[in-house]
């Protein structure tokens, strides 16, 4: 059997590496399950950024731009004020002025516990969980315990994450979940930054205020919008500074897609990233475009969401009751041009 699912020690620390279907996969339970890296080995597309010369510190010390983490409670709170239904909850303000926000929450940073992993002939798996209680120093701001659970498969038909939430707090659970995922740029083995474009399902651009918190206002899509619908714009090598809009649908192979497509003009070759519909968000950032990354990040709410004075149906924002669970799902794949 080609297909592996393997507890290594990378550099210090456990990981789990999937192998199958040409593809491999690095796996980090103990920085936040992050997927610290995904390869198309048959094909040559590194999916995020990468650095073989990186450590687990490295990582650790900068974990929202590496790889696949996964943000809860994301984007930012105001002056770290989280309002639910049921209670007001004063998070620290970790984003230095002029923002003054809670930004990126505390899952990601956090070891997660390794459930199962194995391997057969259709691809290689592996679980995690992580069990936030009274143990986890951020409990102190943040009184609700949850489980979250992650469950990654590799296969020929690229990667697969889906997510679950389960509130086990009397109280309602927040729920604003986002991967801060950061693709490598260039993606394709020996190609060229300039050459990328993306395209993103845009519907309405979101206004932001200097503190990069919401203004309410929502404008229709300008020229500079509709190249990221048309799939013209580069993301990179330029600023792309948290642009903020609700998704809707592109087309892939005549069907309809939910998700980003990215693309190297010069060779053909792009990526396919898939989303399930309890995202309602994408935000585009890039580190100043010369970092050799960009950013799509899929959002479930809003920056803000819970404290906006705008309709739930419009921010994305929910609550889970006692005992509810809400789930998530993504898919990486390479795209191939047609012969």
């Amino acid at each position: 059997m080609k297909n592996t699912a393997t507890l290594i020690d990378w550099k210090g620390m456990e990981c789990v590496r999937l192998s199958a279907g040409g593809y491999t996969a690095l796996i980090a339970p103990g920085i936040g399950s992050n997927v610290l890296r995904l390869h198309d080995d048959a094909n040559g597309v590194e999916f995020f950024r990468w650095d073989e010369n990186n450590t687990p510190d490295d990582i650790r010390n900068s974990a929202e731009v590496w790889g696949l983490p996964t943000l809860y409670l994301p984007n930012r709170f105001s002056d770290g004020v989280l309002r639910t239904s049921d209670a007001v909850y004063q998070l620290p303000v970790n984003e230095a002025a002029p923002f003054h926000n809670h930004i990126h929450g505390f899952l990601h940073k956090r070891e997660h516990t390794v459930v199962a992993y194995s391997a057969n002939e259709d691809g290689a798996w592996l679980r995690t969980a992580y069990v936030y209680n009274e143990s986890d120093p951020f409990f102190q701001y943040f009184p609700l315990p949850f489980t979250a659970e992650f469950f990654f498969v590799l296969s020929e038909y690229g990667l697969e994450y889906k997510f679950s939430i389960i509130n086990q707090s009397p109280k309602k659970l927040p729920i604003s979940i986002a991967t801060h995922t950061t693709i490598a740029a260039p993606f394709v083995d020996g190609a060229k930054e300039e050459d990328i474009r993306i395209q993103v399902p845009v519907t309405e651009k979101w206004t932001l205020n200097q503190r990069c918190l919401p203004t309410g206002e929502i404008l229709p899509l300008s020229d500079y919008d509709m190249a990221y619908k048309n799939g013209t714009t580069c993301p990179v090598k330029r600023v792309v500074d948290n642009d903020m809009y609700t998704a809707g649908i592109l087309e892939l192979d005549k069907k309809p897609f939910r998700g980003v497509k990215m693309t190297d003009t010069a060779s053909g070759k792009g990526i396919g990233y898939a989303v399930s519909d309890g995202y309602k968000f994408w935000i585009l950032w890039n580190d100043r475009g010369e970092k050799h990354y960009f950013c799509p990040e899929p959002m479930t709410a809003m920056i803000d969401a819970p404290n906006l004075d705008i309709p739930a149906e419009k921010t994305g924002y929910r609550e889970l009751a006692s005992g509810e669970m809400f789930h998530l799902a993504q898919h990486f794949f390479t795209i191939l041009p047609e012969a």
